[in-house]
């Protein structure tokens, strides 16, 4: 079975870390100048080659990154190229693989290296260390057989047979970071009571509703990440319509696309690993996720479309909660939750309610919270949820963690089903 495990690391010197930023830049490199060949290839008809006819990239850069970790790099980026296609026959289009950034605009500083070429000490001075290429090792005076040696903060929480190692640099937090893939024995898992499940409701209004087979409700506030970031891009009209005739961009505007970017990744990692912290803590090993795809075709909207594909970038949230997860030993399923959101968890009725903001209303009496009763709702499609539900957790952020919100007392409360009590207005 495979696992994950994430963690800090920190250069130990000042020269170790130019080296490692040398070792960095030179992997986004590498990572553009082979895309952009394999982009021109595939769209320009003109040029009768495949994506796959290259120039040989590794020998260019194999007296920088080493043989093995240019090799590395130029698999991922294969890689890439090979979901694209595989993606497209499913009639599913993302864009061709992007590039690194620019020498201009700030690359992706990021690398990936084999499992034979790295290796990590763990202990109370936990370290890990890296293989570097012969002109490197020329420029800083390094031996022969020497690497460049790493500080690692933080413990493993799996061992076992150690694969590719990605390390990036997190601009956000201003730290470098590693992604450890392991491969672990079934026998060796460290929680084998978790055996409960989980369920989200996705949105943007509401981020993430989340209802579990302990009784646990979750909710993730998203209103003011999303009004920043309309605000933001009310702000990129405003300059693009002041500038010349035939030019598109500026160095403002820019600016201000890196800086949207960057605080909604910030929220959707810190989100992702926020929650799934809590479902390990809850003995959740399995978690289902709303297929959203025939969602998004039959009540498509402009506004509808914003927030899911521009603000919250769906399958790119699930792709950062499918990894988070996996470093806890949990499982993703996405699942279809047709009509859970019309759903009445009361008397079953899919065409008598009523959702008006967050809040579903049935003729039946019954009120409640619409986004938690629908991950309810998801949930026990798949499970049999026998506990009551337990007074929702309420969180939102501020630009850097997710906190709880006190609750506050509604009088309608008590008007709520008594089966779900989550009728707090978001």
């Amino acid at each position: 079975m495979r696992r994950v495990n994430s963690f800090e690391v920190a250069p130990r010197t000042n020269e170790d870390e130019e080296l490692l930023r040398r070792l960095l830049d030179a992997s986004a490199s590498l990572w553009n100048q082979l895309n952009y060949e394999r982009r021109q290839n595939f769209t320009d008809p003109d040029i009768d080659k495949s994506v796959w006819d290259t120039e040989d990239y590794r020998k260019q850069y194999v007296s920088v990154l080493g043989s093995a970790t240019a090799q590395q790099v130029i698999r991922k980026n294969s890689e890439a190229w090979r979901s694209f296609f595989s993606l497209k026959e499913k009639g599913e289009d993302n864009g061709l693989p992007g590039y690194w950034g620019n020498e201009e605009k700030g690359r992706i500083l990021r690398i990936y290296i084999r499992n034979d070429q790295y290796s990590v000490r763990w202990s109370n001075r936990s370290t890990v260390e890296l293989t570097v290429g012969k002109a490197l090792k020329d420029e800083y005076d390094m031996g022969y057989r020497e690497k460049l040696c790493l500080n690692v903060k933080g413990k493993p929480k799996w061992s076992g047979d150690q694969g590719r190692l990605e390390l990036y640099y997190d601009e956000t937090s201003n730290q470098y970071r590693a992604i450890q893939p392991v491969t672990i024995d079934d026998s060796r898992l460290d929680s084998p009571l978790a055996d409960h499940s989980a369920a989200l409701d996705i949105g943007a209004s509401n981020l993430v509703a989340c209802t579990t087979t302990t009784g646990q409700q979750y909710l993730y506030h998203g209103r003011d990440l999303f009004e920043r970031f309309r605000e933001t891009t009310r702000r990129i009209a405003e300059l693009q319509s002041k500038l010349r005739n035939g030019r598109y961009s500026s160095k403002q505007i820019r600016s201000l696309y890196r800086g949207r970017t960057k605080r909604r990744n910030h929220a959707m990692d810190a989100l992702a690993r926020n929650l799934m912290g809590l479902l390990y803590s809850e003995g959740v090993s399995t978690v289902y996720v709303g297929d959203l795809t025939d969602v998004l075709e039959t009540h498509w909207s402009v506004q509808a479309n914003h927030k899911t594909h521009n603000f919250w970038a769906f399958r790119a949230f699930i792709n950062r909660l499918t990894c988070t997860a996996e470093e806890f030993g949990i499982t993703v399923e996405v699942r279809s939750e047709a009509w859970t959101s019309q759903t009445c968890p009361n008397c079953g009725s899919t065409t008598d309610t009523t959702r008006h903001q967050d809040t579903l209303t049935c003729p039946c009496g019954f009120e409640g919270h619409a986004d938690l009763v629908a991950s309810e709702t998801f949930l026990r499609r798949y499970e049999n949820v026998v506990r009551p539900m337990a007074r929702p957790v309420r969180f939102k952020w501020d630009d850097h963690s997710w906190s709880a919100i006190p609750h506050a007392h509604r009088p309608n409360e008590q008007r709520t089903h008594p089966k779900v009590t989550t009728g707090e207005s978001a």
